[in-house]
């Protein structure tokens, strides 16, 4: 078959209008696109694991939707967590402390990472565009006290640093489920959502947690779960939050809701 023309001749075909458009969008010529596309470069964010397992760990639910999400939203993902012993092991087939076991959090966080996992004291503002804590136990254990001294509780000295890196810098904050009480503790003023703020027959077995929101300092968002009324955005200190597990529901209004709050905090970093 006889060869297809140049790119120029078949743009010309279609006329001149086209072709002047063209020129206008990319002076460089058609080779200017493609270059443009390769300097467009995607957000950076850390997602920090507080262990594997919802009683005493990262929620691995949560974790993994934040994750498709990102891979979605098409975010370059560098997954960290503390180097340090775990508040306690709960066994999870019985909902009880397993006494005579001990567990490092950044060990058990790798199971969820896969094994590329890095300490918390290694992450840096300077290369990531945002920060995302998945919720489970493990915030409330691990990376605070929260679960034993509620607001007075001490958030893990790395944890308090990257919180407050973050804020400084103006890069965005995500946390849903228990994890916003991090925020709470640290941000002074910040607004975040644990969902809604009375138990409603179970269907929000934790909604006392916005009360001790309240008491820490920071301003409590009534939400829901669902997609559309999900995620809280505090555009003043660029923290979003969402309930995720905190309410009693389908697990894909929960995976939808933390999609709400990726998206979100992708939006914030303006890439």
């Amino acid at each position: 078959p006889p060869p297809l023309p140049p790119p120029s001749a078949m743009l010309s075909s279609r006329g001149p209008a086209l072709c002047t458009a063209l020129r206008r969008a990319a002076p460089g010529g058609l080779a200017s696109f493609h270059s443009s596309a390769r300097h467009c470069r995607a957000a950076r964010v850390a997602v920090v694991l507080s262990g594997c397992g919802v009683y005493d760990g990262t929620e691995i639910h949560e974790a993994s939707a934040v994750l498709v999400h990102l891979s979605r939203g098409g975010a370059e993902v560098h997954m960290y967590a503390p180097d340090v012993p775990q508040m306690h092991v709960i066994d999870h087939s019985k909902g009880q402390p397993a006494e005579a076991e001990s567990r490092n959090v950044l060990v058990e966080s790798a199971r969820i990472a896969r094994g590329k996992i890095t300490s918390l004291a290694k992450l840096t503002t300077a290369d990531h565009d945002a920060v995302i804590f998945p919720g489970g136990f493990g915030a409330a254990k691990n990376l605070s006290t929260f679960a034993v001294d509620g607001k007075d509780c001490k958030v893990n000295r790395e944890v308090e640093r990257v919180l407050k890196d973050f804020h400084k810098a103006g890069k965005p904050i995500g946390l849903c489920c228990i994890s916003p009480v991090l925020a709470a503790k640290v941000l002074s003023g910040a607004e975040v959502t644990v969902g809604h703020e009375e138990e409603e027959g179970g269907k929000w077995p934790y909604a006392g947690t916005a009360g001790a929101i309240k008491e820490l300092g920071a301003k409590h968002c009534v939400k829901e779960v669902t997609i559309s009324f999900a995620a809280h955005v505090d555009t003043k200190n660029k923290v979003v939050t969402t309930p995720a597990f905190m309410c009693e529901t389908a697990l894909h209004h929960i995976f939808d809701g933390i999609g709400a709050m990726v998206k979100n905090v992708l939006k914030l970093t303006g890439k």
